[in-house]
């Protein structure tokens, strides 16, 4: 059994019926002979026989073709013998209240008569059965397995399509439900004069490529609920194996039965450590995750280098559902050069919704240590990129139909949700650290710019002026902001770094930050001590906003309130 994707697995699922093609598949293959049919009808060898006869017009030879076809069917379930393993595996889907029903563009009563050859299954185990005596378009049309899901009161995307045809695979993905495509044990496929009625496993878009009725124990075990607790052992170390390889300072790497991992931080002298959960988000949870917190490493002038996980999985989460989270979370550490070497799993019905809390740790030389404690009186404020990315691209997905049903089209969507590819800070922070006159640096993050310029103050223990009219806002967001009725200012926004310099090395800073594609903005300046935040704009004091909650956080808590807040307050 295997998925025919990247190597991740299969998209994230939940199952709850599966149904099931008939001759080849609940029957054994090659009782029907395509080649005969074709030739007593006189339909070509390259046209498939059900949809040559239904293009013939009405009369005799449309009626004869038909007949024939029918007269084959029967004559083939007379003589047919259930498939291995059919029999068992109904048995145990039943068994794991899962719905059972067949989907074939045979006629009733040839599928009836071969029931009629199974020892322990008969059509009273089967929820539905849809033929083409049900007058729904044939496969590969989604409308026979639209009806027989409905029939078994679950949605197409909760329900496995299993057939040994490329035109089963074409409507069940047709009809966006999770497809497997049987073989049969012929790792090539059909051969010979069946090949063009079957199709070749190269040649289906599955989810699925299954030797025999067997295999479908596995795929089934990953769409259906794990039980509470650690992640089963079997499960984990199927996701383990398939971690790239740690760098050689991890001296014990992630793997079952090991509690803690060993590091080795030879060539620095510090140890930096920063963890934060990831509540805002439920989609995408393993790239916030994983940038979020990697941000805050850079932003103190580390190298961001190893990642500790934490995942917590609701009760009803399903095996895919978790090695899908896990591959993502890999696959985003890999991205920025960071080595996942430990953490913990849990199914658990404390929580609703999946929650990962991450511990990101990097070293550095001490003297490269960025202490907000060392910015003085003076020193530019600079701001890089443009405010609220992150909460631009997490308001695009997680109310992407309110968005719509305000106006917004999906191109502005897709241009919101595009920005996430800018909430690495990573980068410019690497490059601020080689000058020696940047003093301090902060991630901007929940609570907007508005908050991170308060945490930056009490940190700094200066005051902070900055110029309204200087913070750049982009038109998505602004678009946005204004259709929700939220302020960008305090609107989350990891991608954005704050940097204080001092002001001899500021133009050198821009310079070298725009070098690298990297937008960067002086937004103020630093005061006198401990005097706070002070706002201008356009030279004449202005309010500067306070939040209580992040606007993310309130728009997501209240997705269709309207309370009032006042949009904008970025010129």
């Amino acid at each position: 059994m295997h998925g025919p994707g990247s190597g991740h697995g299969p998209r994230p699922f939940r199952l709850r019926a599966v149904l099931f093609d008939f001759d080849g598949t609940l029957t054994r293959p090659d009782a029907l002979d395509f080649p005969a049919i074709k030739r007593e009808i006189g339909c070509p060898a390259d046209s498939l026989v059900l949809e040559w006869i239904e293009a013939l017009p009405p009369g005799t030879q449309r009626d004869s073709a038909l007949a024939t076809l029918e007269r084959f069917e029967l004559d083939a379930a007379a003589e047919s013998v259930p498939n291995a393993d059919a029999e068992r595996v109904i048995r145990g889907l039943r068994a794991q209240g899962l719905k059972v029903g067949v989907l074939t563009r045979n006629g009733l009563s040839a599928v009836r008569r071969a029931l009629s050859r199974f020892r322990d299954l008969d059509a009273g185990d089967l929820d539905v059965i849809v033929t083409r005596d049900d007058r729904i378009r044939p496969k590969p049309a989604p409308d026979g397995v639209r009806h027989a899901a409905a029939a078994m009161g679950v949605p197409p995307e909760e329900t496995l399509v299993v057939g040994d045809f490329i035109l089963d695979v074409q409507a069940g993905r047709a009809a966006g439900a999770l497809t497997a495509y049987l073989t049969n044990g012929d790792a090539e496929g059909p051969s010979g004069n069946d090949a063009h009625e079957l199709g070749r496993p190269e040649d289906a878009d599955c989810d699925f490529v299954v030797q025999g009725l067997a295999d479908l124990d596995d795929v089934v075990r990953l769409g259906v609920p794990l039980p509470h607790g650690k992640l089963p052992n079997e499960l984990l170390g199927r996701y383990l194996r398939g971690l790239a390889p740690a760098d050689r300072s991890v001296l014990v790497p992630a793997g079952i039965g090991e509690d803690v991992t060993a590091l080795d931080i030879a060539g620095a002298d510090t140890l930096v450590a920063h963890g934060d959960p990831i509540t805002l988000s439920s989609r995408r949870l393993a790239e916030y995750a994983v940038l979020v917190n990697a941000n805050d490493i850079a932003a103190s002038g580390g190298v961001p280098r190893w990642l500790l996980t934490t995942v917590l999985l609701p009760a009803g989460t399903t095996a895919s559902e978790a090695l899908a989270l896990l591959a993502d979370l890999g696959a985003a550490a890999t991205s920025i050069g960071v080595a996942l070497v430990g953490g913990h799993t849990e199914v658990s019905d404390a929580f609703t919704r999946p929650v990962v809390s991450a511990t990101m740790l990097g070293t550095m030389c001490r003297a490269d240590l960025r202490d907000k404690r060392q910015v003085q009186t003076g020193d530019q404020v600079i701001l890089t990129k443009a405010l609220a990315v992150e909460g631009t691209a997490l308001l695009a997905e997680e109310l992407g139909e309110r968005l719509r049903a305000l106006g917004m089209g999906e191109r502005e969507l897709a241009a919101c949700g595009e920005l996430l590819g800018l909430m690495s800070i990573v980068p410019e922070a690497r490059l601020a650290a080689g000058f020696a006159g940047v003093r301090g640096m902060h991630d901007v993050t929940e609570g907007g710019l508005a908050t991170a310029l308060c945490e930056l103050a009490v940190a700094c223990g200066h005051g902070i002026v900055v110029h309204h009219e200087r913070v750049p806002l982009l038109p998505e967001t602004r678009r946005l902001c204004g259709l929700l009725g939220a302020d960008p200012l305090g609107l989350i926004a990891s991608g954005s770094l704050l940097i204080c310099c001092r002001p001899d090395e500021t133009e050198h800073l821009l310079e070298a930050l725009a070098g690298e594609g990297i937008a960067a903005t002086v937004i103020g300046e630093v005061s006198e001590v401990g005097a706070g935040v002070r706002a201008l704009a356009r030279g004449l004091p202005a309010p500067w906003p306070k939040f209580a909650a992040d606007e993310a956080a309130r728009l997501l808590a209240k997705p269709g309130a309207e309370d009032g807040h006042p949009p904008g307050g970025v010129e």
